[in-house]
């Protein structure tokens, strides 16, 4: 995970979570396409983030909380379309970070929300001092988790042949002390093993750890020499987070209008956003139809923050992704949409009736 004062740094550690269970029978490549994008976050989603001061075991110093604002800072500065907003009530945020020492790690993505409803349980944990170089690095890692990133070493398009021996060996060891459960998870484990999706391997990424000499057989060149990706955020992580995350106006968005089918024209990662202001107030549906696989997700516009009112995912399933509830007259909502996979024909819409 970038680069570090010694020359075997403690790591992040994700929580072991398992992943959702899909149909038996789902195409691969339509898996894959679903594992690549299921953790991340619709765009022009606000973010809201707290820190646990009030549970003295997870209480961190004024400097390690500035820390943590400046990496939420420098992924906003990349230019992308979600915002990062500090709260005051633990009940508020998506992200909720203490400081134990010992283990950085955060829940990936949308498992912020949905593996961890408790508002007394944290999210994001920083275990050691963040204001060097490579504490600076482990915030924007961790933060990049939160924003629905992977480990970059386990990319199943790095290629990387471990000394899987000497992989476990180094990592039950100071300073990591972590089971073969814990390295298999975080390292030897590939992600998206279909080559149908993803990117290509960034070494430099700040998702990816830094790895001694002696733990990597292929690519040779890393046989003997450490592997040490560069300081802070890569090109590639750069356009990964604009692709997932861009920062288009609402001047843009369509408006949705009763009655009337919107084809969705966008490829597989892609997000479409539109503009929902009904005259009159009744309970209306919003309902994708085709061979989709889509999330959808409504928000209500409450003075420039929009405020989550409900959401649907049916990737991997048969049925259409769709919302029943009541809007008002007078008030302004937005639809994001993101696509995961289209049926064999592509073609598909959503209409609100």
């Amino acid at each position: 995970m970038k680069t570090c004062e010694h020359v075997t740094p403690s790591i992040c550690s994700l929580p072991l979570v398992e992943p959702r269970k899909l149909a038996a029978n789902i195409d691969r490549n339509r898996e894959s396409l679903v594992r690549y994008i299921e953790k991340k976050w619709v765009n022009h989603t606000s973010l809201h983030f707290y820190f646990m001061q009030d549970q003295p075991q997870l209480k961190g110093a004024e400097n390690q909380l500035q820390a943590v604002r400046d990496a939420f800072k420098g992924w906003k500065a990349l230019g992308i379309g979600l915002d990062f907003i500090e709260v005051a009530r633990a009940s508020e945020a998506e992200f909720r970070i203490g400081f134990t020492p010992g283990s950085s790690w955060s829940y990936v993505g949308r498992d912020c929300i949905d593996l961890v409803p408790n508002p007394q349980e944290q999210t994001m944990n920083f275990g050691w001092d963040l204001t060097t170089p490579y504490g600076r690095d482990t915030a924007l890692h961790e933060i990049g988790h939160a924003l629905g990133f992977p480990h970059e070493h386990q990319n199943h398009k790095a290629g990387i042949v471990w000394d899987e021996d000497a992989v476990y060996a180094n990592f039950a060891a100071y300073p990591n002390y972590w089971d073969q459960a814990t390295t298999y998870h975080n390292i030897i484990r590939k992600i998206s093993p279909q080559d149908a999706t993803g990117s290509p391997w960034d070494k430099d990424s700040i998702m990816h750890y830094q790895f001694d000499a002696g733990l990597i057989l292929s690519p040779t060149e890393f046989q003997n020499a450490p592997l040490i990706p560069a300081p802070g955020l890569s090109d590639m992580d750069i356009q990964e987070a604009l692709k997932f995350y861009p920062n288009n106006s609402a001047s843009q968005w369509p408006q949705l209008t009763p009655f009337l089918s919107h084809k969705l024209d966008i490829m597989p990662s892609e997000q479409l956003d539109f503009i929902i202001e009904p005259d009159i107030s009744r309970t209306y549906n919003i309902q994708t139809f085709g061979s989709l696989d889509t999330v959808i997700v409504l928000f209500e516009d409450d003075n420039a923050e929009p405020i989550y009112l409900a959401g649907d995912d049916d990737s991997g399933t048969d049925y259409n992704a769709k919302i029943s509830l009541r809007l008002i007259n007078g008030r302004r909502y937005y639809l994001r949409l993101r696509l995961y996979s289209a049926g064999a024909s592509g073609e598909g819409g959503i209409m609100l009736w």
